[in-house]
C-alpha cells in the first residue's frame, strides 16, 4: 500500500480523557518516550503475555478504572471500555468476534469480559472500524485482513489483526505495555543482555506467538540506545515499541507506511549507514537472504522466527532456500550468526507467566555443526557451553521447578526431550 503522507486518523476518548489514535498520527509520539505497541510480556516479555512473576523492580502503571456498566448491569460495547478493561486486568490480547462475548487472554488463558453482551455484526464494525482511518478500512475491505498499530492515550500501545471470520470482521488485538523493561526485569539470563555487545553479527529471538520475542528485543534495543552512540534501524509490520532517542539514533520504518516489504527496506538499509538492524519478522527466502547480506557486510542485525530451539531455527533459514543453495547458506551462516534465544512463557505459581529460554552462543564447534548440516547435535553443543552462557530449554525448565517458580507439570508441557528433564530433574 503506497502512502501519500500522513494520514488522518480517527480519535476515541478513553474515560480518563485520552484518545485512541490510528497509527500514523500515533507514531509520532515516538519523540515523547518509549511507548509500546505489542503485548505485555510481548506485555512483559515481547511476545504476548502478561509481565512475568518474577517482577520488575520498576514502578508498576496505575491501573486503569474499570469501565462503568451500561444499564442492566452489562458493560457498553464501546471500544474504549474494552481497551480500560484489558489494561486493568494486565490482559496480553483481546479478542471481538461476532457470536461471542469479548475475550481476554490474562496468563496465558482466555476467558470471556464478565458483564459484557455477545458482540453483534454491526458491534464489531463499528468497534474495529473506531481504530482504523479510512484508507486502512479500505484495505481491510479489499484485503480481508490487515494488520496494524495504534495508541490509547497514555495507557498503552495495541497491535492489531483485524480479518474476515464467517463473512463478519473480528479482530485479535495484543496490548503493549507504555514502558520497555529491562532484561533483569523480564527475568532473562544474564548473558542474554550481553548480545548488544557483539559488533556484527545475526542475533535470533524465537518462539511461538506469544513467546516474549518482541519485548526481549525491545530491552536489547533499548539497552543500545542508552549506552552506545550507534544508528540503529527497525523495519517492522506495525511496528510495536517506539524509541526515544538517547546516546543512539533511532529510525523506525513500518511496512506499507515507510517501505513495500521487508526485502526492499533491508535492500535500502545499506545505504542508510546503520550500525544495527532490527527485522520485525524473517518471513521468507527474500527477507532472510538480506538479513545475512546486512550481517555480512558488518552490521549488527537481530531479527525473529517462529521456530522452538536454536537447532530448529537454523534448520528453518537453511530450508527455505533451493536444495543447490542451502550449502552456500549453511557456509554462510556459520559465519554470521552469534547467538539464539529461544523462549516459552510458561505459567507460574501464583500467577502470571515466566520466561524459560534456551540459549545457543556461536562457538567454532557450533560453526562447524552448521557448516557440516549436523544441527541435531546441536543441543549437544549446547549442554557442553554452560561455562560460555548456554543452557538449554530443559535444563532451564528444572531450575525454575527447583527456585519454587513453576510446578513440575508445566514445565514438563514445555520439555523438549522429556527423557533428559526427567533425568534432570531427578538430579
Amino acid at each position: 500500500m503506497e502512502n501519500s503522507g500522513q494520514m488522518t486518523t480517527p480519535t476515541i476518548p478513553n474515560t480518563a480523557g485520552a484518545a485512541v489514535a490510528g497509527p500514523v498520527d500515533l507514531r509520532s509520539s515516538a519523540s515523547q518516550g518509549a511507548v509500546a505497541t505489542g503485548s505485555p510480556t510481548e506485555s512483559a516479555l515481547g511476545g504476548s503475555a502478561g509481565v512475568p512473576p518474577v517482577a520488575s523492580p520498576a514502578t508498576p502503571a496505575p491501573a486503569a478504572p474499570a469501565p462503568a456498566p451500561a444499564s442492566g448491569g452489562q458493560m457498553a460495547l464501546k471500544m474504549e471500555n474494552l481497551l480500560e478493561e484489558c489494561v486493568r486486568a494486565k490482559a496480553s490480547d483481546l479478542h471481538i468476534q461476532v457470536g461471542l462475548q469479548p475475550m481476554l487472554r490474562v496468563d496465558g488463558v482466555l476467558r470471556p469480559i464478565p458483564n459484557t453482551p455477545v458482540v453483534t455484526e454491526s458491534d464489531a464494525e463499528r468497534m474495529i472500524f473506531s481504530t482504523m482511518d479510512s484508507e486502512q478500512q479500505q484495505v481491510l475491505s479489499k484485503d480481508k485482513e490487515f494488520d496494524y498499530s495504534f495508541a490509547f492515550g497514555s495507557l498503552g500501545r495495541f497491535r492489531v489483526n483485524a480479518f474476515q471470520e464467517m463473512g463478519n470482521l473480528a479482530a485479535a488485538l495484543r496490548l503493549i505495555p507504555d514502558k520497555i523493561l529491562s532484561c533483569q526485569d523480564l527475568g532473562l539470563p544474564a548473558v542474554v543482555e550481553k548480545f548488544t555487545e557483539f559488533p556484527r553479527g545475526l542475533v535470533l529471538v524465537t518462539g511461538p506467538t506469544g513467546s516474549g520475542k518482541s519485548t526481549t528485543l525491545a530491552a536489547l534495543l533499548e539497552k543500545i540506545n542508552q549506552t552506545k552512540a550507534v544508528h540503529i534501524l527497525t523495519i517492522e509490520d506495525p511496528i510495536e515499541f517506539t524509541y526515544q532517542s538517547k546516546k543512539a539514533l533511532v529510525a523506525q520504518r513500518e511496512v506499507h507506511y515507510d517501505t513495500y516489504s521487508f526485502s526492499r527496506a533491508l535492500k535500502s538499509a545499506l545505504r542508510e549507514d546503520p550500525d544495527v538492524v532490527l527485522i520485525g519478522e524473517m518471513r521468507d527466502l527474500e527477507t532472510i537472504q538480506a538479513a545475512i547480506t546486512v550481517a555480512e557486510t558488518g552490521h549488527l542485525v537481530f531479527g525473529t522466527l517462529h521456530t522452538n530451539s536454536a537447532a530448529q531455527s537454523i534448520d528453518r533459514m537453511v530450508d527455505v532456500f533451493p536444495a543447490h543453495q542451502q550449502q552456500q547458506i549453511r557456509i554462510q551462516l556459520a559465519s554470521v550468526l552469534q547467538a539464539v534465544c529461544a523462549q516459552r512463557l510458561v505459567p507460574a505459581i501464583g500467577g502470571g507467566r515466566v520466561a524459560a529460554a534456551e540459549i545457543m552462543i556461536t562457538n567454532p564447534a557450533i560453526k562447524a555443526l552448521i557448516r557440516d548440516g549436523k544441527t541435531h547435535q546441536i543441543d549437544t553443543a549446547i549442554q557442553t557451553g554452560v561455562s560460555q552462557g548456554m543452557q538449554t530449554m530443559d535444563r532451564t525448565l528444572v531450575k525454575l521447578v527447583q527456585s519454587g517458580v513453576i510446578t513440575h507439570d508445566d514445565a514438563r508441557e514445555f520439555a523438549v526431550d522429556m527423557a533428559e528433564f526427567e533425568r534432570l530433574s531427578r538430579g
